[in-house]
This record gives structure tokens, C-alpha cells and sequence, in this order.
């Protein structure tokens, strides 16, 4: 059974930093396009920040891609050895407020339960 787990949410102030976790079992996130997804309530999901998988043990693959409005001061990553995802988030603003969701795709698509970012003042 996949499961996908974050946590690090929390409530920030402007310009501070949080780091996102997603820890994954049933799954090895090194293998799969591993992402993470925000929503804000009445709007739809939207996707913040990918990571590709490895094709083979011998071959590591780095590429990533952002959304344009956190590229620069969000990143992802990912530890093989722990099987978990990352989003580190600096210089946050009060419209990256929303529930984070980790997301994995292999032969279907698996979803975290979410993580509240709340960044206020």
C-alpha cells in the first residue's frame, strides 16, 4: 500500500521559511515523478514545484520545474536513502498560503493528505 505523508506545514511570517517533508512507503520516490501541489479554497489545484525520477539505479536524474511564481525561492528535492520528498520555502508571502500536497506518479496517481501553509503578519 503507497502512503504518502507530509508534514513541516505551519504558520509563518512574511519573508520566513518553512520546509515541506513527504514521506513515502509502498513507493520509492527515486523511481517515480514525485511533485508538490497547493490549493486555496474555491480555486483548483495547482502545481508548485516537480521532480523527475531516475530511470536506472546507475543514473540520476535532477531535472526539476516551478511554477513561475516560486521559482526562485521555493525547491525540491528528495532523499533517496529516506525515501522522502522536500519543498523548501523561502521568502514566502502571504499568497503562498494554502494546503501543500505531495504527489507521486507511478502506474496511478498517489496523494498526501496536505499540509497548511499559512503565511500571515
Amino acid at each position: 500500500q503507497v502512503r504518502l505523508v507530509e508534514s513541516g506545514g505551519g504558520l509563518v511570517q512574511p519573508g520566513g521559511s518553512l520546509r515541506l517533508s513527504c514521506a513515502a512507503s509502498g513507493i520509492m520516490v527515486r523511481y517515480v515523478r514525485t511533485a508538490w501541489y497547493r490549493q486555496v479554497p474555491g480555486k483548483q489545484r495547482e502545481l508548485v514545484a516537480s521532480h523527475a525520477g531516475d530511470r536506472d539505479p546507475n543514473t540520476e536524474d535532477r531535472t526539476t520545474e516551478y511554477q513561475s511564481s516560486v521559482r526562485g525561492r521555493f525547491t525540491i528535492s528528495r532523499d533517496n536513502a529516506k525515501n522522502t520528498l522536500y519543498l523548501q520555502m523561502n521568502s514566502l508571502k502571504p499568497e503562498d498560503t494554502a494546503v501543500y500536497y505531495c504527489n507521486a506518479v507511478a502506474t496511478r496517481t498517489y496523494w498526501g493528505q496536505g499540509t497548511q501553509v499559512t503565511v500571515s503578519s
